[in-house]
């Protein structure tokens, strides 16, 4: 099984623009290395507002197509359907 997907991310490796290419070695990186630095005090503040958003907003969060939809694109696009 290994194996496969070592296939199949090489694969998708080959699919990539150069400029996607490009990202790819820091996500290995971050992936490999554990990210071992204490939280800073804004990084704490961060995850108390967002603790407190999720708090009065039990529904969850924004939605990816509301997301999508502010940004002024379509699902079709983001899904690399054709379109303008």
């Amino acid at each position: 099984m290994e194996v496969d997907a070592k296939r199949h991310a090489h694969e998708l490796l080959e699919q990539l623009s150069a400029d996607q290419i490009a990202a790819v070695p820091q996500l290995l990186e971050v992936m490999v290395e554990p990210d071992d630095e204490p939280l800073t005090e804004e990084d704490r503040r961060a995850v108390a507002a967002s603790r407190e958003y999720f708090r009065q907003n039990p529904e969850g969060g924004v939605t990816l197509e509301q997301v999508v939809a502010d940004l002024g694109f379509t699902m079709d696009q983001i899904r690399g359907n054709k379109g303008d």
